[in-house]
């Protein structure tokens, strides 16, 4: 009878993990599918956006080289140039930013504490670019709208208001006990040292989780850079860039070469995740448990 019942235990269970599987299976194929797709246009040798098979019929390395190469109309290695810059600059601020804020928040007292955290979230139910019209006539009436001044503009959207996004900092800095911050005065620390030489080296996993945020943040946005940098092509980042070979002149010619540079701009980003996933996931759970 025992035995019977550990059979049929051990069935419900075999069935039950049989159907997460084949789920799970169904799910990364559909997460998968569009990246293959992808990968296989940016091989493929047929122009054009419109054709008749998926599988490509022949693969060239041609896309790839002309992104490079081909640089009368759309200039990919000034945009990726741009992007890098802006986007490494606006990560060190912003993550100077938050880790500052959240520091501050979390070990410190002050009258406007909690309006101020009441007020961010507020402010973090509203997406950013609501605010573009108003940011763009200010950046121009202070004259960084025009010539190499977009890149400083475009740092200083995005990292501006990177000290409102501490909510996750914060948690992982409640986390380290504040007895290690009162020994150190004791010792005689400054609260800049205390921030800088103990708990900035015990926060490794919230610091790459936040230098990773705060560079795709620039990498990939399309909204601030189009107002910003309107006809200045020279100014271009990579999503403009990649935008372009979508409208209607450039299409037919650059739709291969798009898909080539949408894998280009992918790999980066793909390294430092699977690189710094688990120092990722750490600071993430260590937010959740504060």
């Amino acid at each position: 009878m025992a035995a019977g019942k550990v059979r049929s235990a051990k069935k419900r269970r075999f069935i039950h993990n049989t159907i997460v599987h084949v789920v799970l299976a169904i799910l990364a194929l559909i997460w998968v599918f569009p990246i293959l797709w992808v990968i296989l246009t940016s091989f493929r040798a047929e122009k054009g956006s419109y054709v008749s098979t998926f599988f490509p019929q022949s693969f060239t390395l041609d896309n790839y080289v002309r992104l490079f190469t081909d640089t009368s109309i759309l200039n990919f290695p000034q945009m990726f140039a741009n992007t890098l810059f802006i986007a490494v600059c606006s990560c060190i601020l912003s993550t100077f930013y938050v880790l500052a804020v959240s520091y501050c928040l979390s070990r410190l007292k002050f009258k406007l504490r909690k309006p101020y955290m009441n007020m961010a979230m507020i402010l973090g139910l509203f997406p950013g670019f609501m605010s573009m019209v108003a940011v763009y006539f200010i950046l121009k009436a202070i004259g960084l709208t025009e010539g190499n001044l977009i890149k400083v503009a475009l740092i200083l959207c995005y990292s501006g208001g990177a000290g409102l996004g501490f909510q996750i900092a914060k948690g992982f800095f409640d986390t380290i006990p504040i007895a290690v911050d009162e020994s150190a005065l004791l010792d005689g620390c400054t609260r800049w040292q205390i921030f800088s030489r103990i708990t900035l080296p015990l926060s490794k996993p919230i610091i790459i989780y936040t230098v990773l945020t705060s560079f795709m943040a620039p990498w990939l946005d399309f909204i601030f850079a189009k107002v910003i940098c309107r006809a200045n092509s020279d100014q271009y980042t990579i999503a403009i860039g990649l935008w372009k070979m979508l409208e209607k002149e450039y299409i037919d010619s650059w739709y291969t070469s798009f898909a080539a540079g949408a894998v280009l701009i992918s790999i980066p980003i793909a390294i430092l995740f699977l690189f710094m996933q688990r120092y990722y996931v750490d600071g993430v759970s260590g937010a959740v448990k504060g």
